[in-house]
Order: structure tokens, then sequence, then C-alpha cells
């Protein structure tokens, strides 16, 4: 998960401990817990399902501390992270996996020719327009590609500001962020030019496959 945001020290702080608490905090003082535990560790079952998906090269975009990429990387396929984090792109590389200092909507190396790329663990929020973001990601990806993207846990269709808090007084700077459940990335990606093929549940949480539909297909 990632955003320019989230330079500021919480997220660093919690990347370089591997232990949170860590959240995402809206301007009401709702919190949404981050897991950066689980982050730091190997790949879960849920994980596994997603990388089971995965076919040819792949970009994880916010990758974050990379378990994703070092784990395919582990197993000889090609792939890379992106993250705007320097301590998130440091951590991939210390465990094996290849990333870059890289917002995804910078100029990316293999632009239209990624057979896969992921959206986890949130980072359907990046940017706070997933269908903006969803639009982007059909000049990254081949037009025989898919995407993976993870929805939030609850029917939810949310653009909001918020700030990184690490609950103890820390907080990063205001940046804005979405939340869709299955049934809001599923229209969001129509809007930009995607179908879904497929869809799983694995440990709570859920999961999109989505392909690009054909040009008379996509929607304004």
């Amino acid at each position: 998960m990632t955003t320019t945001a989230w330079r500021a020290d919480p997220y660093d702080c919690a990347l370089r401990t591997g232990r949170g608490p860590l959240f995402l905090r809206r301007h009401d003082g709702w919190l949404l817990p981050l897991d950066i535990e689980r982050w730091c560790t190997a790949p879960d079952g849920a994980d596994r399902s997603v990388l089971d998906h995965c076919r040819g090269t792949v970009l994880d975009i916010g990758c974050g501390p990379g378990r994703l990429v070092a784990a395919l990387a582990a197993e000889g396929r090609r792939a890379l992270g992106i993250d705007i984090s320097t301590e998130a792109v440091a951590r991939t590389l210390r465990i094996g996996g290849s990333a870059l200092c890289r917002s995804v909507f910078e100029p990316l190396p293999g632009e239209g020719r990624w057979d896969t790329a992921l959206l986890i663990d949130g980072n359907m929020g990046i940017g706070g327009d997933p269908t903006a973001l969803l639009r982007r990601l059909r000049h990254v990806v081949s037009p025989s590609g898919r995407l993976i993207a993870e929805c939030a846990p609850v029917d939810v269709d949310e653009c909001c500001e918020v700030r990184v808090d690490d609950g103890r007084g820390g907080r990063g700077a205001p940046f804005p962020w979405a939340r869709v459940g299955s049934r809001a990335l599923a229209a969001h990606a129509r809007r930009a030019g995607w179908d879904v093929s497929g869809q799983w549940t694995r440990e709570e949480r859920t999961f999109l496959s989505l392909a690009p539909q054909s040009s008379a297909g996509t929607r304004p």
C-alpha cells in the first residue's frame, strides 16, 4: 500500500521494524488498521492464491515491503514491484525482490506489456479515484493480460482524505484514498474498460481478476 504522503515517518518506521500499530485516519477520527506484521512476513494462504493466479510477467503496484515480489522471484518468475516509499523499495530489495521507487502514474518499464498487474493490500485506494487508477492500468497491462485487485471486505465505495497514524501521536500528511468492495470495484472496472473474469475469497480476503475489454466495450 502506498501514496506520496507515505514518505512520512510512521509508515517508514513501521516498515523498518516490521511491526505496528499503524492506521489510516479519516478526518472524522475513524481508523482503518493496517496489517504491517502480515505485510512484512512470508505470503499466507490468501497471498498464495493470488500468486497462483499470476501468469507471465508480474507488476506489483504499491509493493510495500515486497513479500509477493520476493516470492515470485524465488520461483524464478519475472516480477517487479513499484512503490513511492524508499524504505519499502529497500526492504523489497533486501529480501530478494526487484523494485523501483516509482508512482503508478509516472512512466513505467514495459508499459503495455505486463501480463499481470497486482493491486493488493488496499492498493485500489491509490490516488483516491478507483476509476482513474483502473484506466491508467489499461495502458500498463498487455491487451491479453490481467489485473488482480483486492477488495475491501465490506460493501463500500468511498473516496476520502486520510493520514497515516501510528496510534501514538505520529501522523503523516493528508492524502486522497479510496475503499471499494467487490460490487463497487466491478462497477469502476467496467467504466474503466475492464471485465470481471473471476472472483474468489480466501482467509476472509476477496479478490477480483479483471481482463481488458475490447476497445468497443470501453465505457466513458
